[in-house]
């Protein structure tokens, strides 16, 4: 009985730990996939109520999809690693804000330059192309 529970414990603890890597900064290349649509849909939905926060929401949900990457990549990991839970320290959590700055200033460009916006005007420019073509 004890084998099998240790092996939910380390199937359980694997899958949180890829779900976080999906969400992690070290799974850059699956930001454009991942934490950038949920981040800009978070956006939308604050923007929707009050347009000129988009760029501060993008920006908030776009770390805390980072940040919850690293603490359940820190979870996982430790279900796998242990057979106690280990608690999320303050350094690991230091160091995985100082992570998600460096990709913060690459989003807040993005919405600077116009690239990326409210779903209001998202959808105006859709409208736009459509009518030009």
């Amino acid at each position: 009985m004890a084998t099998l529970a240790l092996t939910k414990r380390k199937a359980y603890g694997g899958t949180v730990a890829f779900i976080g890597y999906m969400l992690s900064p070290l799974s850059w290349w699956n930001d454009l996939f991942v934490n950038w649509p949920i981040a800009l849909v978070f956006a939308w939905i604050v923007s929707w109520f009050w347009k000129p926060a988009f760029t501060a929401s993008l920006v908030l949900g776009y770390w805390l999809t980072n940040i919850l990457g690293f603490v359940l990549m820190q979870k996982g990991g430790a279900k796998i690693i242990s057979e106690e839970d280990l608690p999320y320290s303050r350094k690991l959590l230091y160091r995985d804000l100082s992570i998600s700055v460096l990709y913060t200033l690459l989003i807040v460009a993005l919405a600077k330059m116009g690239v990326i916006g409210p779903i209001q005007d998202t959808v105006h420019k859709i409208q736009n192309f459509v009518h030009r073509s």
